[in-house]
Order: C-alpha cells, then structure tokens, then sequence
C-alpha cells in the first residue's frame, strides 16, 4: 500500500509540473525522514551508483553531435534530400517530416532533439502550406518516436547499461522497428492527406534531384553510417562511436560546409551539456528512488502480477502494451526507462523472451508514451512549435497512436522483427 501511494504522490507531482529527477530524489528523503528505514547517507550513495558507468559518457556526445548538427545547417541539408526522395506525393510536406526523422534518428538518439529540430524547420512551412496546425504538430512529435528507435539511442544505452545487454545488439535490433514505425506512418500520412487533399510538392520527383541533394547530404550521412557501423560491426565502443560522430560534425560544419562560427560552436557545446545534464539528474534520482521501490516490494509485486499472465503469450503481449500504454500517459518516459524498464526486462526475460527482443520492446513502449498526452515531453514540444492547443494535438494523434501501440504489440509476438540483425550479426544465436 505504501508503494502505491508513493507512486501517487509522484505521479501527482509531475503532472502539477514538478521537475522528474527532483521529485525521485525528494519522495525516498522525506521516506527516510519519516521513518528512519535507512541512513541518510544512502541517498547519494545510491545517486552516484546509478550513474557509475562508462557507456552513459556516450550521452553527451550523441546529444553534441545534434547540436553541432544543427548549427552547421546539416539538418536543412537533410530536409531538402528528404523532400526530393518524397518528390509531388500527396501530403508531401508531413511525409518529408517522417523521412528528416528518420535521417535525424541515425546522428542524435533523442526524441525532445528531434522534434525540436525538425519541428522548427518543418511546422511553420506545412502550417503555410495549409496544413492543420494540429496535423503538423502530431505527425512531427509522433515521428520524433523513431530519433530514439534507430540507433543510436540514448534510452537504448540506460537500459542496456541497466540490464547489462549488448549496447551494439539493441543497436542492431532498433533499425528494422524503426524503419517499420517510419512506414506505418507515412502509410497513416497518405491516407488522411488524401481524403483532406492536402498539398503536393512543386517539386517532381527527380533522380537527377536526389543525386545533387545527396551530394550535398553525404558528409551528413556519414555520420549515422559511422556512428552505428563502428558499434554494430564492433570496431568501436558506444562511447568512442559517440566522441568519433561528434568529431565529425564539428569538422564537416568547420571546414566542409563552413556554417559554424565560433558562437554557433560554444552555444551547441553549452545546449548540449545542459540537456546531458538533465538526463544524468534523472539516471542519477533513479538511484535512490529504485531502491525505495525494491525495500517497500513494489518491484516483485509488478513482477508477480505479470507473470500471472504468462500461460497465454497473446494476453501477456495485451497485458504489457496496455501496461506501458498507461505508464507512458502519466510518466516521463526517461524516468518510466529508467525505473520500471529493468524490471519490465526481467519479466520478459523469465516469460521465455530474449533479453535483446524484452529492451527493445521496452523502449520502442516507453518512446511512445514520450508523445502521449497529458505528460509527452515531445507532445507538449511539437504543440508549442506549431502554436495550437494541446487538446486539438492530441486528438490529431490517435489514428498514430493507435497504430504504434498495435505495432508494439506486433514486434513483442513477432521476435523476428527485433531479432532478425542481431542474431544476423552474431550478437545472439
């Protein structure tokens, strides 16, 4: 009973707006305070533990990477490639926002990143083009899904470094699903763009147009190309991936495309330690809070209660995507990740999957419920963006989410989907 109300409490907190990590941090110190269950001492104990970890110093340089990205307009370059390789397809515009996403996932490894990027260079033209605000802003933090799907991805390295999975596997496993949601949106994409007739491009689909803005693009896609071969293929470590990619952007915005300046430098240096910042405060509060979870019993109650449904694969499968469904919709989904994540793997792992296919899932799950009202942190991004009231933007999404959580579904039934590279590669048998 106990565990329940904290969880509560939390989820109270969050929604009224408190910050996550503070809130996991404050709940187990005013618990101790209370009832004396453990020495203060603990609290940064368990902190300093929860980030102790050499793969998590590969965050800052994913998130260095986008930064440097954007300021050496790699990401306008992206964007023009995308729109050629789209060409004059109904609803052109929202289909080119799936396809930069895409693009965009392969370099930053971060949903908030990706939406803010491609939002800010996408919405305004589609709302000009006379699109629904409310249309651009779900389709663009919707897509931002798969910035964390297709490696590399930052949520994929907590949880790995949580579980202690192959970094390079979950790499591997997170091309095909990501590819799968970036397909089923843009199916989603034409159907409503043809029965609401919005725009084509002017531009007609070229393969002399494609090759120029590949041209243009290819030091830009060096980088995924890079970043996640050195990983998957095993010639480098998350973290040297990390530092290598990061390189590259500074020296193609420096001296290849000569779009950096020294502020452009200090300020993407400055927004990206910040942002890692906030990621490490919330692994780090994790610490403390997970083991206030485990001492009250939480952990093997969940656990108890979702094996209970193993004896049919179909209902455990309903069961965990109803589960994540409505964690993702009061939770931030780092903290979801970070917390519940390792457990959901265990359960998994012990109900016959592999522990590969089980993270996977988890994430693709709890990146989902990144967009999903009322607490989405993508959600609320995208509709400040495309400057339309939340409520209209999450009404916009349910044919998306509808179809991300039954393709979740799908991927948890289906291992092959998650299990066909890594297995291809050598990562499991």
């Amino acid at each position: 009973m106990e565990s329940v109300a904290l969880l509560i409490v939390l989820v109270i907190l969050i929604m009224l707006g408190a910050p996550v990590g503070f809130t996991m941090i404050l709940i187990p110190v005013v618990y101790i305070l209370i009832t004396d269950a453990a020495p203060m001492i603990l609290i940064p104990s368990q902190m300093f533990s929860a980030i102790d970890s050499v793969p998590l110093t590969a965050i800052p340089f994913f998130m260095l990477t986008g930064e440097l990205m954007t300021s050496a307009t790699i990401t306008d370059r992206l964007v023009d490639l995308s729109q050629r390789i789209i060409g004059r397809m109904r609803g052109s515009m929202a289909q080119a926002n799936v396809l930069v996403s895409m693009f965009f996932a392969g370099m930053n490894g971060s949903v908030v990143a990706d939406t803010a990027t491609v939002g800010s260079l996408l919405v305004p033209g589609m709302k000009k083009a006379g699109y629904p605000p409310e249309f651009a802003a779900a389709i663009t933090a919707v897509s931002s899904t798969i910035g964390g799907i297709i490696p590399p991805s930052i949520m994929m390295i907590v949880l790995a470094n949580a579980g202690g999975i192959s970094v390079g596997a979950l790499f591997a496993g997170g091309i095909i699903p990501g590819m799968m949601i970036g397909g089923l949106l843009m199916v989603i994409n034409y159907i409503i763009a043809r029965r609401n007739n919005f725009e084509r491009s002017d531009e007609p689909f070229s393969l002399k147009g494609i090759a120029v803005a590949g041209y243009k693009s290819s030091f830009a896609l060096l980088i995924p190309a890079v970043l996640v071969g050195s990983v998957v293929f095993g010639i480098a470590g998350v973290v040297e991936a990390g530092a290598l990619t990061a390189t590259i952007a500074l020296f193609v915005g420096l001296f290849v495309y000569r779009t950096i300046t020294w502020d452009n430098c200090q300020s993407a240096f400055v927004r990206a330690f910040r942002n890692s910042a906030m990621v490490f405060i919330i692994i780090a509060a994790s610490g403390p809070f997970s083991w206030l979870l485990t001492s009250l019993g939480a952990i093997g109650q969940l656990e108890e209660w979702l094996l209970s449904y193993t004896y049919n694969p179909l209902v455990f499968a309903l069961v965990l995507v109803l589960f994540i469904c409505l964690l993702g919709m009061v939770m931030d989904s780092a903290a979801n990740i970070i917390v519940v994540g390792p457990v959901l793997v265990d359960v998994m792992v012990k109900a016959g999957y592999t522990d590969v296919q089980a993270a996977l899932v988890v994430v693709v799950g709890f990146l989902i419920g990144s967009v999903t009202p009322p607490v989405g942190v993508a959600f609320f991004t995208a509709g400040a963006i495309a400057e339309v009231r939340l409520e209209k933007v999450a009404i916009a999404m349910l044919p998306y989410l509808a179809a991300l959580f039954v393709l979740l579904f799908v991927l948890i039934v289906v291992p092959e989907f998650t299990m066909f590279l890594p297995r291809a590669l050598g990562f499991a048998s």
